[in-house]
């Protein structure tokens, strides 16, 4: 993008514009087209684009204002910019922020206001500066004090997310949410008239399915050491806190919640819905009954009463006719980890083999064709 800026400055065209966005971007997909489903990618053009497109806004005519007036005037120009590119940063990309790692700091904008000066006006100057001292031996004058200022950004940082509620956790953000988000802010943008004002819609629709995640009720881990199961208030109920703990953190993360209560502890929602012995445990939800089945002696009972049932064992040649789903370990070693869906009244499973595709590089365990 800076290459783009200079090329600009050097046919005499404007640099800063949506048209450098876009060539941009079309460079970096020409080159590396899988990044556009990475957060680097997302992130950055959803800041860069937005910033672009609001400024545009305010000066048609790319005129500074902080230049057509006193000093006074521009350093408050200059402060309300830094507040305006903070806002306008923090809003663009709180979505993919969301999407991609399922939490939004609430005080960046006020992080930003001590640290974009910081680093504007102290740390990167000095970092030049030191440049041009380092062929004489004396860069050290320059970048002790630049050590400083940054020592001054991380403080800031760790003082600001050691605020309360400085991290908002956010469950999963469905893709049509993003898709519309996306849409409808690069409308918003791109158009130059009345016209933009359309892509309030598909925007303010991304937002509202984002606030409705379709979360699974329970989760199986792909090795079969850890399930869990997801209550009506967001706490997650795990089979084990010692195993799987990062495959724990990421349903975790996923769901939106920082909440865990481990099989068969008591605790809200879940004593009163869930039994458990040395052999498995009985979870119950509405109509359904889900067993989990830890030794295989728990078969024959599990099989008459429960409408899901799944087994952390092979049921070999066990049949077992009562429930309406089984998964066991097989399926598990072949499909991948499972999510089971049941609030629909008819159960849904999803399974990480079918959500990744049939893919060159993806592994097909146990034939294609089962």
């Amino acid at each position: 993008m800076v290459g783009t800026v200079f090329l600009a400055v050097l046919i005499d065209r404007r640099a800063l514009t949506l048209r450098l966005v876009a060539w941009a971007a079309l460079v970096v997909l020409l080159i590396a087209p899988e990044s556009l489903l990475t957060a680097s990618f997302q992130l950055s053009f959803a800041a860069v684009t937005a910033l672009v497109a609001v400024y545009e806004f305010i000066s048609r005519d790319g005129r500074s204002l902080a230049g057509e007036r006193g000093p006074v005037v521009g350093i408050g120009l200059y402060l309300a910019g830094v507040a305006l590119t903070g806002l306008v940063a923090t809003m663009a990309t709180a979505p993919f922020v969301a999407y991609n790692f399922n939490r939004l700091a609430l005080y960046g904008l006020l992080a930003n206001m001590i640290a974009v000066p910081v680093m504007s006006l102290w740390i990167m100057p000095l970092g030049l500066l030191a440049f041009f001292l380092l062929p004489f031996g004396i860069e050290v004058l320059a970048l002790y004090p630049m050590g400083l200022g940054i020592d001054l950004v991380l403080w800031v940082a760790e003082s600001v997310a050691g605020l309360p509620a400085a991290v908002l956790r956010v469950a999963a953000v469905p893709k049509g949410a993003i898709i519309a988000i996306s849409l409808g802010g690069l409308w918003l943008a791109i158009w130059q008239s009345g016209w933009r004002l359309l892509g309030l819609g598909p925007l303010l629709l991304g937002l509202v399915l984002a606030t409705r995640p379709d979360l699974p009720d329970i989760l199986i881990g792909g090795d079969g050491r850890l399930a869990a199961v997801r209550l009506e208030d967001g706490t997650l109920g795990v089979s084990s806190r010692r195993l799987a703990r990062f495959e724990r953190e990421t349903w975790m993360r996923r769901l939106g919640t920082d909440r865990s209560i481990t099989w068969p502890d008591s605790g809200p929602g879940l004593s009163e819905r869930m039994r458990c012995d040395v052999l498995g445990c009985l979870y119950r939800d509405g109509a359904q009954v889900v067993a989990f089945v830890f030794d295989g002696r728990a078969l024959d009972e599990d099989c008459r009463l429960a409408s899901i049932l799944i087994s952390l064992e092979p049921l070999g040649r066990v049949r077992c006719a009562g429930p309406g789903i089984v998964i066991d370990r097989l399926d598990l070693w072949r499909e991948g980890a499972h999510a089971v869906r049941l609030a629909r009244g008819v159960p849904v499973v999803e399974t990480a083999r079918a959500l990744r595709g049939k893919r060159p590089w993806v592994r097909w365990r146990g034939g294609e064709d089962q």
